[in-house]
């Protein structure tokens, strides 16, 4: 059997602007340039995840229902410029919850890769937090920081090295096919 390669992407801060809980489709806009490396990254032969931690389902701020509107959104836009993406993977808990999937969890990252037979030492995630880089890290994949969201501040603080720095998510396109 032959693995897949995969690229794991947190959402707010590294696809999009980040106004905090989005329960609203209106509310979530793509960063200029993520759908384009979106598409490249596909045409490059990685499987795309994106993978979130939506401590707002948790607090009640979010509906399931709203957002799964949001993921909609995301999904069609995508599917309207050509691009698949394996599966939007949410953690619904607070940080207090002590879950399994919560980032810099690697159990959601594992489980994808165990479903879809995705090969995670030739595998990406990208993020702009430092739980996205330990996400990684802990899941075995190679890692990638985006200075977009807080990916600036996570640079001063992260107590965990990013394998790759780059300014946005259009920019690990070239890494990506290095």
């Amino acid at each position: 059997m032959v693995l897949k390669k995969a690229v794991f992407i947190d959402r707010d801060g590294t696809l999009n602007h980040d106004p905090g809980f989005i329960n609203r489709p209106e509310d979530f806009s793509f960063y200029e340039g993520a759908v384009k490396a979106l598409k490249d990254i596909s045409a490059l032969g990685f499987k795309i995840f994106i993978v979130t931690n939506q401590s707002g389902l948790g607090r009640g701020y979010i509906k399931e229902s709203d957002l799964a509107k949001v993921h909609d959104k995301i999904y069609a836009e995508l599917k309207k410029n050509g691009i698949g993406i394996s599966d939007i993977l949410v953690c619904p808990h607070l940080p207090e919850d002590r879950c399994l999937c919560r980032k810099p969890s690697p159990y959601m990252v594992k489980n994808a890769a165990d479903k879809h037979e995705i090969s995670l030492p030739d595998s990406f995630f990208i993020g702009d937090r430092e739980s996205d880089i330990r996400t990684g890290k802990n899941a075995g994949c190679k890692t990638i920081l985006v200075l977009t969201g807080n990916g600036r501040e996570t640079l001063k603080k992260c107590g965990v090295k990013p394998d790759f720095v780059v300014e946005a998510i259009k920019d690990a396109v070239t890494i990506l096919g290095a």
